[in-house]
């Protein structure tokens, strides 16, 4: 597959990294000599300096013969005029695009983005999407991540392992046997910053974490056997109000049960948040100051949620209310550098934008009948929803004689709306919902898997 990136940072940077490690020809292209630099370095990829949204510069990428067009850079509206003419002037099939203002995304100009207008196919909004993981976690309360796949039926969690966690030191292959009535599947450990899949024969230790495939109805019980026991939080303060920090406190404010506080320092954006959110109450104010969190109700607070547009601010702010009694924190960080840090220093859940927007373009770049995809562990291995299609190999199959690679665990089947925690005889049918992990180098070979042949037609 032949794709054109524009925009080298972050998202940028690693969509070239995972398509560029499968064997896709990929072109980048970017403003920034720096950037550019930094990928021509790292990646195998073409990469050069140029302005993504002009003609001359798509047409040096490709742009003539390429299959996809993501438009990532810094600014919307270079994105939008990347899309259009790669549209307009190259016939590009498929056009993603990151846009943040939230304006271009208000229903009432829903027919922006159409094929008569703006011609984009996918928008990305990083804010709307971080906003949905952070209350997924909220939802899920003692998790580092949730994942709803096949319509919420199945959910993937990650949970990290205390020394009081009932299970630690004890092989997965016996989890069955304690729990006959748990249905779950470990896919993935990461142990001192180092993710594994896990094997039968393997155990899990203090400080590890964890990711499992559980039926929605079995994640109390799971997460129980884990140690993790947690109220749903009902006091909630959110510090920062960008776009993130009120889209998050409009979708809990609709909640029952549930009070939310907004801490924001600028007087400006404070007001613009108080007029969109009637029923929040906006704090003015420096979350590190200590009368301002006290002003907040910190030390009533069930769960403090800091998404600032600094990392330190978060950090900090997040420790701060951690010492005045929040029992939970849930940090943005979106500096690599602070990750090793974050268990050390007492954070509970580190929410990184680049990898959930990477994520989510990710889903509109996978080919087969692949309907969801989220990126484990910095890119170490890929969490699949796929439907198994009458022609796919694995249709007829049980797992033992799928003959998948080493590096791919199948968590759960969805067939006729039940869930079914597969062993090695399981058979997978035609039209079954599969959810996956696979590691990055193995991606290729799922997507093959799920693939519509020809003799289908």
């Amino acid at each position: 597959m032949k794709v054109v990136i524009c925009g080298a940072g972050q998202v940028g940077f690693n969509i070239a990294r995972y398509l560029s490690l499968e064997n896709n020809d990929v072109t980048v292209i970017d403003q920034s000599p720096e950037l550019i630099g930094k990928i021509n370095d790292s990646l195998d990829v073409q990469a050069f300096v140029g302005h993504a949204s002009q003609p001359d510069a798509l047409e040096r990428a490709g742009a003539a013969d390429a299959d996809m067009l993501i438009a990532v850079t810094f600014a919307d509206e270079v994105n939008m005029v990347a899309c259009q003419v790669a549209h307009s002037l190259f016939d590009v099939p498929t056009k993603i695009a990151r846009v943040r203002h939230q304006s271009y995304l208000n229903p009432v100009w829903a027919g922006l983005f159409s094929r008569d207008n703006i011609p984009i196919d996918v928008i990305i909004s990083p804010e709307i999407e971080v906003a949905r993981a952070i209350r997924r976690r909220l939802t899920v309360p003692g998790t580092l991540d949730m994942i709803p796949l096949a319509d919420d039926k199945v959910r993937v969690i990650g949970v990290r392992c205390t020394d009081s966690c009932p299970i630690v030191n004890t092989p997965l292959r016996q989890l069955t046997e304690l729990f006959p009535d748990l249905s779950i599947v470990v896919v993935c450990v990461t142990r001192d910053d180092a993710p594994f899949i896990p094997s039968a024969d393997d155990h899990m230790l203090p400080g590890d974490e964890v990711y499992f495939v559980a039926d929605t109805g079995h994640v109390a019980r799971a997460l129980s056997a884990f140690g993790h026991e947690e109220e749903e939080a009902h006091r909630i303060i959110i510090i920062g109000g960008g776009n993130i920090g009120m889209y998050l406190a409009e979708e809990l404010d609709a909640e029952d049960g549930v009070t939310v506080r907004l801490i924001e320092i600028s007087k400006e954006r404070a007001r613009l948040v108080a007029e969109a959110l009637p029923g929040t109450n906006i704090i003015l104010g420096d979350a590190l100051d200590a009368e301002i969190l006290d002003e907040a109700g910190v030390s009533n607070a069930d769960t403090v949620v800091a998404v600032t547009d600094d990392d330190e601010t978060n950090i900090l702010a997040s420790l701060l209310a951690k010492r005045y009694g929040v029992e939970r924190a849930v940090t943005l960080i979106n500096s690599t550098a602070y990750a090793p840090l974050i268990t050390t220093l007492g954070i509970d859940v580190a929410v990184s934008p680049r990898t959930i927007t990477v994520s989510t373009i990710l889903q509109h770049v996978r080919r087969g009948r692949i309907r969801s995809v989220h990126s484990l562990a910095d890119g170490f291995a890929e969490i699949i929803e796929a439907e198994a299609m009458e022609t796919s190999s694995l249709s007829g199959n049980t797992l033992r004689e799928a003959n998948l690679p080493a590096d791919v665990i199948v968590g759960a089947l969805v067939r006729d709306g039940e869930v079914i925690i597969p062993r090695a005889d399981t058979m997978i049918e035609s039209n079954d919902d599969v959810i996956l992990l696979a590691a990055a180098k193995s991606v290729k070979k799922v997507e093959k898997l799920f693939s519509v042949q020809l003799e289908f037609f």
